[in-house]
């Protein structure tokens, strides 16, 4: 059977911080939260039907919102619908997002008796001035707490998420958040630079004058100062963002990078499958990629991984040489070269540590 990995969707916060754009819902009831989960349910066995005698699902991914905001046995029949609509493999990775503040012993111990096995915690800092200039909901004290009765609960395999270039960082902040980091040791980090979106209120806060943007320079100097931090504690820095202990890459993101079918339930999830691409309500979108669209993506995916792309896997997919196929960009892509940015060695082709600075540029050429 194919392999294909599953996300599903919770919407739900207890409040909605200041930069976020993704699709949540602050303030919800518990009748609005069950009614939510209960059309998943039916949507899961729909999914069963159409696709469960075709795939055997090697990974699941809860994301949100905040999947750990909602009564724990909700997100038991979740799980339990999609073990009894779709074949899941023993081995599978099971993630699920939390929050400090919103974790409890109970709960943990729950979630592991679920079959969830990785736990991903959005803590983005250690600084409480930090945390409260995004808008979270818990301090610095709580999720060391948190962080410690995940460990009692049996987790293993947990990923931090840590957020840098916020407004008011300084690089003594950011080294602080990942000294204190390293010290817990997770299995996994992923480390994003701020990013200000349109219909935020950190975007109304920016347009007004209120908060300024952190200066490009120094954005790039704490992303360099983690990666070498995590380098010398023994992480290997293979996506952009992420870093892991060996053994611990997350299994279900490296679907995204690398082209591989998944499924999403729930509103706003995308998914992939059969080379069709399709969004939920409540926005709603299907393509159908052509093959130029899924050459594209293949390479500009797949150059999100520090590993880069297999020149002999894009001929197997595609049957065509890559360079038949983007031959008359060379010339745009010389001076990458050049400047060792762009490398291609070993039948890969890859973006060096200072490419990755300028990836949008890079990655836009292949587009």
């Amino acid at each position: 059977m194919k392999k294909l990995g599953i996300y599903v969707h919770i919407p739900f916060c207890r409040k909605k911080c200041l930069y976020c754009g993704f699709y949540s819902k602050a303030g919800s009831t518990d009748m609005e939260q069950k009614h939510y989960i209960d059309g998943l349910l039916e949507d899961i066995c729909a999914y069963g039907r159409r696709y469960g005698r075709s795939y055997e699902i090697d990974t699941i991914f809860i994301g949100g919102g905040t999947p750990s905001l909602p009564d724990p046995a909700l997100i038991g029949r979740i799980l339990e619908s999609l073990s009894e609509n779709f074949s899941i493999d023993t081995d599978a990775e099971i993630t699920m997002e939390t929050n400090p503040g919103t974790l409890t012993e109970d709960r943990l111990r729950d979630y592991r008796s679920f079959g969830i096995n990785r736990l991903s915690i959005g803590v983005q800092s250690l600084d409480n001035r930090i945390l409260k200039t995004l808008g979270r909901i818990h301090t610095a004290e709580e999720f060391l707490e948190n962080f410690a009765l995940a460990r009692q609960a049996g987790f293993d395999n947990i990923n931090l998420d840590l957020m840098f270039a916020v407004p008011g960082h300084t690089m003594e902040i950011w080294e602080n958040t990942l000294d204190q980091v390293l010290e817990l040791s997770p299995e996994h980090l992923s480390f994003y630079s701020l990013q200000i979106e349109e219909g935020t209120p950190f975007y109304r806060m920016f347009c007004d004058g209120v908060i300024r943007e952190i200066p490009d320079e120094l954005d790039r100097q704490m992303y360099h100062r983690a990666i070498g931090k995590l380098s010398g504690a023994g992480y290997v820095h293979y996506e952009i963002s992420n870093a892991a202990k060996p053994g611990y890459r997350c299994r279900h993101n490296l679907k995204y990078w690398s082209m591989d079918e998944y499924l999403g339930i729930g509103s706003s999830a995308s998914s992939y499958i059969d080379g069709v691409r399709f969004t939920e309500p409540p926005n709603p979108e299907f393509h159908i990629n052509t093959k130029e669209d899924d050459m594209s993506e293949f390479v500009f995916t797949g150059l999100r991984k520090t590993c880069g792309i297999e020149l002999a896997e894009f001929e197997k997919r595609f049957s065509q040489d890559f360079w038949q196929v983007y031959g008359d960009r060379k010339a745009e892509l010389a001076d990458f070269f050049t400047e060792g940015k762009l490398i291609e060695e070993d039948g890969r082709l890859r973006l060096s540590e200072a490419g990755i600075d300028i990836s949008n540029a890079i990655m836009a050429v292949f587009v």
